[in-house]
């Protein structure tokens, strides 16, 4: 049974730089991944640029940053509305099974509402098992494969 902390989400802004790059690079090893430290540089001030479709929030649990999720709006030819891809999710190591993920899920699913998004929808690896016990209680699996060709 997973016990919920209290958390508070609220969007980046530029005093959070040093609460988010140390879950981002988190994240990073979680994937075993490493983004260019200039990618990352760029990626964080599309956060805190009002006219792009890229968003960041942080979780706060007793005054420390404990997950992030960054989310994009973009068109479909599906439906009329925006669809939201949640694209990154984190929690720390120590707060997974917390509610924190499931708390910046729902805050996503709240932020694409107020945007009039058809959808939300996101990625993960098939080797995070412990996330899609989540994912599957929170959404529906959609049966699609990813293809991608990397330049």
């Amino acid at each position: 049974m997973t016990v919920r902390i209290p958390v508070e989400i609220r969007p980046v802004s530029s005093a959070d730089h040093a609460a988010w790059l140390p879950l981002w690079q988190g994240y990073q090893r979680f994937y075993m991944t490493e983004i260019a430290a200039a990618t990352s540089d760029l990626t964080w001030q599309r956060f805190l640029d009002p006219a792009e479709p890229l968003h960041a929030a942080l979780a706060w649990h007793e005054g420390q940053a404990i997950g992030l999720v960054h989310w994009i709006y973009h068109r479909s030819t599906w439906t009329p509305g925006d669809y939201c891809y949640l694209q990154d999710l984190f929690i720390a190591k120590n707060i997974r099974s917390s509610g924190a993920g499931r708390q910046l899920i729902e805050h996503v699913y709240q932020q694409a509402k107020a945007q009039g998004c058809s959808r939300t929808y996101w990625l993960t690896h098939e080797s995070n098992s412990r996330a899609m016990l989540l994912y599957e209680r929170i959404a529906e699996r959609s049966g699609f494969i990813q293809y991608r060709k990397v330049f």
